[in-house]
């Protein structure tokens, strides 16, 4: 009872989210170096870093959760950053991975709505990243589409106009934009930053890591740390220091 007693005077404590909404690309991204990962112990103490990565997913079945994800009354207000991380599977060839594919200009479409629906409870466009694609190092992927008996299933000119199609919806809505495909290419070899082709290895985790973080950190920086520094408790009486 005291305990409850004491609960009650306090303010509840709610973490600031990020949300990271993707595909695989996302979903893996909590796994050891990954790059949610390095974002989560980054904010530490100032945001819960919230994975919401669904591997396989395009923008068509995106646009149709993220609703689900975020409203108004379950705590829009508490959105210090959401990035949209879609475009892999989108841009997969129709006629071999018709199930994943969305027409490049759905896929735009299905981008905007994605960001127009985020304005509308008040996530604002200074909060929201778009992340386009990486670049698809296709001999690798082809290995693995032959290990599972299919013949290779997308190439990397039409992941990149699925990319520029990603940048261009940021500069019509707004929003900040990581051209993943364009900066993973500025060195001739881009392999080493892919485990298959098409997934992140540690040094491409590493690498979307810090290209995020140089965004996210002035829209974070003035986060202030929760609850104070064990040292600065006041032990001889925590209530006025933790209450």
């Amino acid at each position: 009872m005291a305990l409850a007693e004491s609960g009650a005077r306090g303010r509840l404590l709610r973490w600031p989210r990020v949300l990271l909404f993707g595909d695989s690309i996302t979903e893996y991204s909590f796994q050891e170096n990954g790059w949610g990962a390095y974002l989560a112990e980054r904010l530490v103490r100032k945001c819960d870093v919230v994975n919401r990565g669904i591997s396989g997913y395009n923008t068509r079945w995106a646009k149709l959760i993220l609703p689900r994800l975020i409203t108004e009354s379950t705590g829009a207000d508490s959105i210090a950053a959401v990035t949209i991380f879609f475009g892999a599977n989108d841009s997969a060839l129709k006629e071999l991975n018709p199930k994943q594919h969305v027409p490049l200009e759905e896929y735009a479409a299905n981008l905007k709505s994605m960001v127009q629906y985020l304005k509308s409870v008040d996530i604002t466009a200074d909060k929201i990243i778009l992340i386009t694609p990486p670049p698809l190092q296709e001999s690798a992927w082809e290995k693995e589409c032959l290990a599972k008996g299919d013949r290779l299933n997308r190439c990397n000119a039409t992941t990149g106009q699925y990319a520029q199609a990603c940048v261009q919806v940021a500069r019509e809505c707004g929003t900040d934009v990581l051209d993943l495909w364009s900066l993973m290419q500025k060195n001739q070899d881009f392999s080493s930053y892919l485990s298959d082709g098409l997934h992140l290895s540690a040094k491409g985790n590493s690498f979307l890591a810090a290209q995020l973080w140089s965004r996210l950190d002035h829209k974070l920086s003035a986060l202030p740390s929760l609850l104070p520094y064990w040292r600065d408790v006041d032990h001889t009486n925590p209530e006025a220091s933790l209450l």
